[in-house]
C-alpha cells in the first residue's frame, strides 16, 4: 500500500512519535470541548503554520488538503442556509484543523512508530490477557487504511483528470471502493499466511 509518509526531513521528523500523538490527542480534545470561534480560529491558524513549516514534504497532500477546506467551507454553507452560521462556523473550524494536524501526523511519522507507540500505551491491557501485539496491529491498520484510502483516491482523481479534463467527483466512487476492498483482501491473506489462524 502506498503512505503518504514524506521523506523530505523537516523539523517534525525528529520529533518522537509518541509527544507527537500526544499533542494530537490533547489539541484534538480541546477543539471539540470549545466553542468559542476566536480560539477555534487561532488553532486552525496554527495548524495550517504547522502543515505549512513542513515545506516540500506537503506537496503530495496539498490537493487533500484543499479538498479538506473546500468540505469545511460546504458544512459552513450548509448551516448558514439552515440559520445556523456559527455552529457551521465552528464545525468547519474544527474539521480543518483536526484533519492538517491529523495530515502533519501522516506526513513526519511512519508507521512502525505508530505501532511501537500503539503497543507502549495499550501494554497495560496485557494482565488481562488481550494480545496487545495484534490489537495494536488492527489499530495501525485502520490508520494505514485510511491514508490509503486518500492516496488511492488522489490517484484515480488525477487519472481521470488527464483521460477526460474534468474532477474524477463520484465517477471514481466504485473503482476506488473495489481497489481498497482489494488491498484489503490482499493485506487480510498475508497476515492470514504469517500469523495463521
Amino acid at each position: 500500500m502506498r503512505s503518504l509518509y514524506s521523506e523530505h526531513p523537516t523539523w517534525l521528523h525528529r520529533v518522537p512519535a509518541g509527544a507527537k500523538l500526544l499533542v494530537l490527542a490533547l489539541l484534538g480534545t480541546g477543539l471539540f470541548l470549545t466553542q468559542q470561534p476566536a480560539w477555534l480560529l487561532g488553532a486552525a491558524l496554527a495548524s495550517t503554520a504547522v502543515f505549512a513549516s513542513l515545506g516540500r514534504a506537503t506537496a503530495g497532500v496539498r490537493k487533500l488538503v484543499l479538498a479538506i477546506v473546500l468540505a469545511g467551507g460546504l458544512i459552513a454553507g450548509f448551516h448558514a442556509l439552515l440559520g445556523q452560521p456559527l455552529l457551521g462556523l465552528t464545525s468547519a473550524l474544527r474539521l480543518c484543523s483536526v484533519a492538517l494536524l491529523g495530515t502533519t501526523l501522516t506526513l513526519t511519522t511512519t508507521q512502525s512508530d505508530l505501532l511501537q507507540v500503539l503497543e507502549w500505551l495499550l501494554a497495560p491491557l496485557a494482565r488481562l490477557g488481550l494480545r496487545v501485539d495484534l490489537l495494536a496491529l488492527q489499530l495501525a491498520l485502520m490508520l494505514r487504511f485510511t491514508e490509503h484510502f486518500f492516496v488511492l483516491w488522489k490517484r484515480l482523481d488525477e487519472a481521470h483528470r488527464l483521460r477526460t479534463g474534468r474532477a474524477g467527483g463520484w465517477r471514481i466512487l466504485a473503482p476506488l471502493i473495489i481497489q481498497t476492498l482489494v488491498s484489503a483482501r490482499r493485506v487480510a491473506d498475508t497476515l492470514h499466511v504469517r500469523l495463521g489462524p
